[in-house]
């Protein structure tokens, strides 16, 4: 049985119109797997797009490096309740998201569940 620890805020609540990244989070070894839950809960503009991926660290977040394929959640588009589980793949990680369309807006946060 999968067990789960107390949510970690990895992005803050907030309207976003840029590209942007989160702070380093280093894994306290509860788990190899990082289950992430967005909640957009606003989207505006014209064809507005979010892309949400995964960058590991090996180093304590000096240097960052994509999976292959690319750890992410599929394209966001509205408001949004999703949630996925990514393999560790280093000891540090950051959410990095991409904002795109004709004045776009995103209202979103982040959250963590480390698996044991």
């Amino acid at each position: 049985m999968m067990a789960f620890a107390a949510p970690r805020e990895v992005v803050a609540s907030a309207a976003r119109t840029t590209t942007g990244t989160s702070s380093a989070i280093t894994l306290d070894g509860l788990g190899e797997d990082v289950s992430l839950a967005v909640d957009v809960t606003a989207a505006s503009g014209t064809t507005p797009t979010l892309d949400m991926t995964i960058e590991w660290s090996h180093d304590g977040g000096t240097t960052w490096m994509t999976a292959d394929p690319p750890d992410a959640f599929t394209q966001i588009t509205a408001a949004a309740k999703k949630t996925k589980v990514f393999a560790a793949k280093a000891p540090t990680y950051r959410v990095r998201w991409t904002i795109a369309g004709t004045t776009p807006s995103f209202t979103f946060q982040v959250r963590d569940y480390l698996t044991a």
